[in-house]
């Protein structure tokens, strides 16, 4: 790429006897150009492969975190003994889960042979977190339906599509309108773990309510758009393929949480925070 574009400049030089200053100059500002960072680096490769903003905000925390404990040494200067120490601290000192442990080592290996191009061989005397050896705790029918009929409003609207369509948390954070089809009683769970779709059942019992609520959201969404709002983020790159579909009522999250600024630069609605549900159900 840069041999293909200093041969333009040279060609462009030579066809012109105005042109050497000019060429000099361009040549000058291709090479002072500043480099990208090394966290924008490592956005930019998680994006070009589509990994989850979520997976993103990891990753960056924990390779920051891993050049803040080297005293922000450079990653491409550090190898694997460094890596090493930082999973044992993580593990000894911060006491950090075995699934926390292996995420920080996922997001570092990430780091060496996506971004960097270094290959990261065996690591050696790594503190492992224990993972504890426990049953899971299963509720009876009763005991599903105290916990619901503890809760109110939204929050036991959700619980109701968790427990009875068997939708993960997010997944029914991230449910649109276009997702529930009330003719067939049938919800499309899209982009769920692994990044599948599937098609899972809608809880008789909360049809008409969750009828009702949708229905109820479609009035502020109008107000939204009449205010320059009513906009969300929408998968890939249909928000450029398709620019207004991102206002379009079929595309709305069900579980709105209030407009936040999105990481386009642009005003979007969000969906609802998982914290929502979370405490209800603890309180």
């Amino acid at each position: 790429m840069e041999n293909s574009t200093a041969r333009r400049l040279a060609d462009y030089v030579l066809k012109g006897p105005n042109r050497a200053s000019q060429g000099a100059v361009l040549i000058s500002s291709l090479s002072s150009a500043p480099k990208p960072k090394l966290l924008d680096r490592v956005r930019d490769a998680i994006r070009t492969r589509h990994y989850s903003y979520r997976t993103e905000k990891a990753y960056v925390h924990w390779i920051k975190r891993f050049i803040f404990f080297h005293n922000k040494r450079h990653p491409i200067e550090m190898g694997e003994p460094e890596v090493a120490r930082f999973l044992s601290s993580l593990a000894s000192d911060g006491h950090v889960s075995a699934s926390t442990q292996n995420q920080a080592f996922n997001a570092l290996l990430f780091l060496y042979k996506e971004v960097l191009g270094k290959k990261i061989g065996l690591i050696d005397g790594v503190v492992r977190a224990k993972s504890p050896q426990r049953l899971p705790v299963v509720l009876t029918k009763e005991e599903v339906k105290k916990v619901i009929d503890h809760m109110n409003g939204l929050p036991r609207l959700m619980a109701f599509l968790l427990y009875g369509g068997g939708l993960r948390l997010m997944e029914c954070c991230h449910l649109r309108v276009k997702d529930i089809d009330f003719s067939r009683n049938e919800i499309v769970v899209r982009a769920g773990k692994g990044d599948k779709d599937r098609h899972t059942m809608l809880p008789i019992a909360i049809k008409e309510s969750l009828r009702r609520y949708i229905e109820s959201n479609r009035g502020q969404h109008q107000e939204d758009i009449k205010k320059g709002l009513g906009r969300v983020a929408l998968p890939n790159a249909l928000d450029r393929k398709y620019p207004n579909a991102g206002r379009e009522w079929t595309w709305q999250w069900v579980f709105p949480a209030p407009h936040s600024l999105h990481r386009s630069g642009y005003w979007r609605e969000a969906p609802a925070p998982s914290s929502r549900i979370r405490v209800a159900e603890g309180g």
